[in-house]
């Protein structure tokens, strides 16, 4: 009897472990009070964790719509990197709140996308910003991070059965261009989830047209002269087709290596050509002992030269970290990694120091696909899904022109022609916003000025550009 006694308590432990998740909104993740805020929302908003695959526990950040949350759609929004955190989206893009220069103060954004939309921010994959693993074992691939996203989403919707008939959107931005298209492939063979579309900004579509058309924008954005123009036309092309992925010719991979120098490591801004806020840091700098790198984004990633200065750096007995231009990186770091503000977000005291980008998970990360053309022609097949693929045409990691070429490449019926599309700025009136196709289920549109981060960049286009994509409205 006294055995029993004992034995009860820990079969209500373990009862409780494997229990479902609740019926309604966790209060245990609810924010009660964010700090740097001088007035605290209407909304509500949460923070905890998603079980990811295996032992992952993915961390989101989940805002509620600030009108008639219960008829809006749910929005999962993941950045890239591979190995950035969707943090960086929250606080400095389209976030309903915007961490100011001093680290410590939050603004509200007038064109936060959670005035139309439940957001759901995820650090993903696991190792990324608060996300982590039981295992601690940080090494994975385009599929595994899918499949755990997609366990993640699940899990979501178990903690908040209240948004599971909602709409749902699946959105990202870079390498986000390979997460959100994987992660849709699952999605859209589980009934339970109201899929409707996807949008993904400046995104990693295919390696060969974003190298390939590299090189043209970097020419005729004045970044390459005459002399090494006429070079790779020379040693790259040949009748009237040029080869800057995966050219064999020496003459060719040299010259590929002085373009990958002047768009990467001259001092440029490869998310921005030109100015943005952040200013252009150099290639690599230290601070406080910790090697700081610009990430080249996923540009000629088969050139020699940069895979041997990534195992370099690998080797290196350094503190690295990623550090992507046109954010304020100190300052949201600064931010999140105040002890009043992770015990807000019931981030576990145990964790490490929050960084936008993990070098490690990025470096250590397989990427299994070169091209996401099978998985976009399974989704518009399907005749169900909305498509909006976006650049800011001054971004280089992942330029409009590839972008392009990319949705041209699906060969999809033209519905309308290429068009400016307009935006509405009060007193000035309407203004080119940037340029618009559309075909049946997918639309290309560009945004004439942003960089990598268009919501940055052009935050009044971008939620004009998401509120018509989100509502079936014309471009």
């Amino acid at each position: 009897m006294f055995r029993a006694a004992l034995l009860l308590p820990s079969l209500l432990l373990l009862f409780l472990s494997w229990a479902p998740r609740s019926k309604a909104a966790p209060q245990q993740d609810e924010i009660q009070r964010l700090p740097g805020l001088a007035k605290q929302p209407s909304f509500r908003q949460y923070s905890g964790y998603l079980r990811g695959s295996g032992s992952k526990h993915l961390h989101y950040w989940f805002v509620e719509a600030q009108k008639d949350p219960k008829s809006s759609p749910v929005v999962l929004w993941l950045n890239g990197g591979p190995g950035c955190s969707s943090l960086d989206g929250f606080l400095t893009e389209h976030g309903p709140f915007l961490i100011q220069p001093d680290g410590v103060t939050l603004e509200y954004n007038p064109y936060s996308w959670n005035l139309i939309a439940n957001m759901l921010y995820l650090e993903s994959p696991a190792g990324v910003g608060f996300s982590y693993s039981d295992d601690k074992y940080y090494v994975t691939n385009d599929t595994e991070v899918a499949q755990s996203n997609y366990e993640a989403l699940k899990d979501f919707f178990c903690l908040f059965p209240e948004y599971k008939d909602s709409e749902l959107f699946l959105t990202g931005e870079s390498y986000a261009g390979v997460y959100i298209p994987t992660l849709a492939m699952l999605v859209m063979q589980d009934p339970s989830m109201n899929l409707q579309g996807l949008a993904v900004g400046n995104g990693l579509s295919s390696y060969e047209q974003n190298d390939n058309s590299l090189v043209y924008f970097a020419y005729y954005h004045g970044l390459l002269g005459n002399r090494l123009w006429t070079s790779i036309q020379t040693h790259c092309c040949s009748q009237n087709k040029c080869n800057f992925y995966d050219n064999k010719d020496p003459e060719c991979v040299t010259q590929l290596n002085e373009v990958s120098h002047i768009v990467a490591q001259s001092g440029l801004n490869i998310y921005n050509l030109y100015p943005c806020a952040g200013g252009v840091p150099g290639h690599v700098r230290y601070e406080k002992n910790t090697m700081v790198v610009q990430d080249l984004g996923n540009i000629f990633t088969r050139l020699p030269l940069k895979r041997m200065w990534h195992q370099a750096l690998l080797r290196s007995g350094d503190k690295v970290r990623l550090d992507p231009p046109c954010t304020n990186t100190t300052a949201l770091s600064t931010y999140l990694n105040n002890p009043y503000v992770r015990e807000a977000l019931h981030i576990p005291e145990q964790l490490p120091h929050w960084d936008v980008c993990n070098f490690l998970v990025n470096l250590q990360y397989r990427r299994i696909y070169q091209t996401m053309n099978p998985q976009y022609l399974k989704l518009l097949s399907s005749q169900k899904y909305r498509i909006l693929i976006y650049n800011g045409d001054v971004d280089m990691a992942c330029n409009f022109m590839g972008d392009e070429w990319f949705v041209d490449s699906l060969n999809q019926k033209m519905e309308v022609q290429r068009r400016p599309w307009l935006v509405g700025y009060g007193e000035s009136g309407e203004q080119i916003a940037g340029f618009v196709k559309e075909f049946s289920h997918i639309a290309f549109l560009t945004v004439k000025g942003a960089g990598h981060m268009v919501p940055t960049d052009k935050p009044q286009a971008a939620f004009t550009m998401f509120s018509r994509f989100l509502n079936k409205k014309p471009y």
